[in-house]
Formats: C-alpha cells, structure tokens, sequence
C-alpha cells in the first residue's frame, strides 16, 4: 500500500464520529438508526472501492449528512411517482392509463378508511355478492340483463371463455386474432381456456359462410374480437355482430364479444371517431361483451362482461371468478366511475379522461404560448423553445389511426446534438415530480394536451 493510499484511508471518517455530529441527528430520526448506520457502512465500502481504484476520494466524501440525506430522500420515494405526462399519449399504458375523476378518487378513500358493504346485504344482515350494486348500475346503462366484474379485460376474456367454451371450439375470424401489450394473444388465452381455436376466413377479408362452414357438434360459441389497437384498411370484407348473432341463432351457438376498450358513450358528439358501444352490442343481442374500465371508459383497472343473465350466472359460479374478481378499491373507485354516466351533460367535465381528449387545439395553441416566454428565458442559452403543432394520439389501443391536433414546447439545441437532448429529458426525470416528453425529429416536445396544472410544472422546470 503506498503512502498516498495510506493517507487517503485515513481520511475516511469513523461512523461513531458521523453519528455524534449534529447534522445526522434529524437523518437518524427520519430514517431510523439502523438504516442510518447500514448505508454509512456501505459508503464506506464504496469509498475504499474508489480508493483503491483511483488513489482518490469520492466527491461526496466533502460531505457525508448531506449525501446520505440525499440517498435515503431517493430511497424513500414511492414506487408509483406522480409525473407530469407530456407525451402525447392520453391514455398512456406505462403511466397508469386514465386519470380517475375526484369522485372516484373519494370513494376509493372513503372504502380504505372504512368498513364497507362488500359483500354484506343491510336489507336482510346476510352475505350478499360484490358485483350485485355494479351489475345494476350497468345494466342501466347497457341494456344488459346481467354484469360482472375482474380485474382487467385480459381477466374477462379469459374467465368468457374457460366457463362457456372449455374443451368445445371458439371460431373466430383470422383478422381478429389480436395481440396486445405484453404478449397477450388471443390464441393463448383460449388455450389457457381449454378451448380450440378454430379460425376462419383470411386476415383481411371474412364472410358469414366462413363462420357457417366452421360450425360443427363441438362449437361452443362465434367470437368477434375488435381490434382496436390496428387497422385493416383497403379489400376488406367483415360482418357485424347482429349479422353473426342472426347467424348464431340460426345454428344455435352463442356469439360474444370482446370490446377491448369500449366506450360507454358515443364519441362522436364530442368530435372524437366513433368507437363501438356495449350498448349497441347488447341491443343487437350479442351474449356476452367484455370491456376495459380504464381505457376510454374512464375509470380504474377493471375487466367487465355485460350480457345475458344465464350466461353471466355461468361466469359468476366459475372457480376461476373468485381468483379474477376485483377489490373494494376498485369496485369503489368503478361504480363513482359510472355513476358520472348517469348525467351525460357533465361527463366531459367530470371525466378526466374525456376532458382531455375533447380540448381543442385552439385551447392548447394558446396555453403553449403562454409558456413559452418563461421557459424561453430559463432555457434559452441551450436551446430554441418554440411552439409547434402536433398529433396526440388516445394510447391503450384505442382508435390506434386516429391522432387529434394539439400543440407542443419543442426544444431544439443551439448546436444540433442529440446527446443533449437525451440529457435534458434525463433530468426532467429526475424532478421530483417527473416531467415526461418524447424526443423525435431532433427536438425534445412536451405535447400540452394532458397539462392542466400549470403552476406546479413550471415549478418543476424553470427549478
């Protein structure tokens, strides 16, 4: 060991030494003695790592409480961070989706705080069933005769299928066969149903005698799958639900459904593309349709099947229900959700998620420039901040070739170089509330259409 080294050891200091200074006295009340101790030890560590690599001290050694602070502030931070979302994805997967409405929000609360009526029927102080108050509210609003509730989509697609076609064949057109995220694919799920999938028709083109021709003593039910994160466009040939369920009736097999994401309300007279109902669905008598509650619908991770009371009564006393069914929290947060459907005149106020994806780009053009000044004058030295149109799109694989027109904060640096781009955006994460854009065609953008708390990021980004 040379003499540098030598000395360069000895400067670490003793942990008993750390302690006794004031600075570590709140640290160890806000983090715990032990904790404390533990990561003083382990920088230690590092410090003789850096040592014995470099002949140098870390830089942080100049500092011990405040590097530890630092350290267990980030330690501390929950997993599931608040960020500000400016990609341009509405409904974006990796950041929790739809944005729940504050009544959904209280009832969630309300349920964690509280006792509540899960499964408790008032009229007779008997068990009642968790569904029961939702499948009312939906059949309300549906048509349906009966509901039920899992967890996600992925959940109803697969409980439809394992408690009505198990062993028996599920035909369904070639062109439906979807994949979504995370590798979820239709042929797997039946599967893992215990069905056979039997396909029909090609990928862009399927007849109502593709569908007749595959019905055998063993076909259990005719399954329509929309595929709402593509597009087929072009030669192609499909039939409706009610020309499959005419067709169902006519051979005695059951069709059902499956949504995806589904929206409870015609988009249409808030000027967004047209998606198909449940509603229109259950009115053209289709057995079984499952949607997603946190796609286009508005509220929390939920999988819903509306339809046909014996079919749903089918569901409800399968075993795989009890593993799929949803918590307190979610049916809490579901039926606030839906409940907001009840008064349609409201709905894009109220609903987070319809508030967004109906403001204008006028609206948003007008709120960029606002913006644009501050931001200009903090970041300016760097890069040329500017206003530019933009596409946002819905995300979770919803109306997947739809784009509205939005505006964004593009910044493009001085001299053309991407890495500094990828650093800006690297400490915009690092914020204590997140700021998250996308990079493309050389600028950094921050599309505005889901910023609705001002302040709070210009807070974060003139820090």
């Amino acid at each position: 060991m040379t003499t540098e080294t030598r000395s360069l050891y000895s400067q670490l200091p003793a942990i008993d030494r750390l302690l006794r200074d004031s600075s570590f006295l709140s640290l160890r009340d806000t983090y715990g003695h032990t904790r404390v101790v533990e990561l003083l030890r382990q920088m230690l560590d590092e410090a003789r790592e850096v040592i014995r690599g470099s002949q140098t001290l870390p830089a942080w050694c100049e500092n011990w409480a405040q590097e530890v602070d630092a350290r267990l502030t980030k330690e501390a931070q929950s997993a599931l961070r608040p960020v500000i979302n400016l990609t341009g994805t509405v409904l974006h997967t990796n950041l929790g989706r739809a944005l729940q409405a504050e009544a959904a929000v209280e009832a969630v609360a309300q349920a964690m705080r509280s006792p509540v009526t899960l499964e408790y029927d008032l009229d007779d102080a008997g068990r009642g069933h968790r569904d029961r108050a939702l499948a009312q509210l939906l059949c309300r609003i549906t048509g349906a005769e009966d509901a039920c509730i899992v967890n996600n989509n992925a959940a109803a697609v697969l409980l439809m299928l394992a408690a009505t076609a198990s062993g028996k064949e599920v035909v369904v057109s070639r062109g439906e066969l979807v994949e979504i995220g995370g590798a979820f694919r239709i042929p797997d799920v039946m599967r893992q149903a215990g069905c056979t999938l039997h396909e029909v028709g090609t990928t862009n083109r399927t007849h109502a005698n593709d569908y007749r021709q595959a019905v055998n003593e063993n076909t259990a039910l005719l399954m329509k799958v929309h595929t709402s994160n593509y597009s087929i466009q072009g030669f192609t040939k499909a039939i409706d639900e009610a020309e499959l369920v005419a067709l169902g009736k006519e051979l005695d097999v059951p069709v059902v459904t499956d949504l995806g994401s589904g929206s409870l309300v015609d988009l249409s007279q808030y000027g967004l593309p047209k998606e198909p109902m449940p509603q229109e669905l259950i009115a053209a008598d289709v057995s079984l349709v499952s949607f997603s509650g946190d796609k286009l619908l508005g509220g929390p991770q939920a999988g819903i099947i509306v339809g046909k009371k014996e079919m749903i009564a089918r569901l409800q006393s399968h075993p795989l229900k009890r593993a799929l069914r949803a918590d307190k929290m979610t049916l809490a947060a579901l039926e606030a959700t839906l409940r907001l459907y009840l008064h349609p005149e409201a709905l894009s106020e109220k609903l987070p998620t319809l508030r967004l994806l109906t403001r204008s780009a006028e609206v948003i053009q007008i709120q960029a420039q606002r913006l644009q000044a501050p931001l200009a004058a903090h970041y300016g030295a760097e890069f040329a901040v500017q206003v530019m149109p933009c596409l946002s799109q819905i995300g979770s694989g919803s109306l997947p070739v739809d784009r509205l027109p939005s505006a964004a904060l593009t910044f493009t640096p001085h001299d053309g170089r991407g890495s500094h781009l990828e650093s800006l955006a690297a400490r915009w994460r690092e914020l204590p509330v997140p700021v998250i854009g996308r990079i493309y065609d050389g600028r950094l953008w921050l599309d505005l259409r889901c910023l609705e708390d001002e302040q709070r990021f210009l807070e974060m980004l003139l820090k």
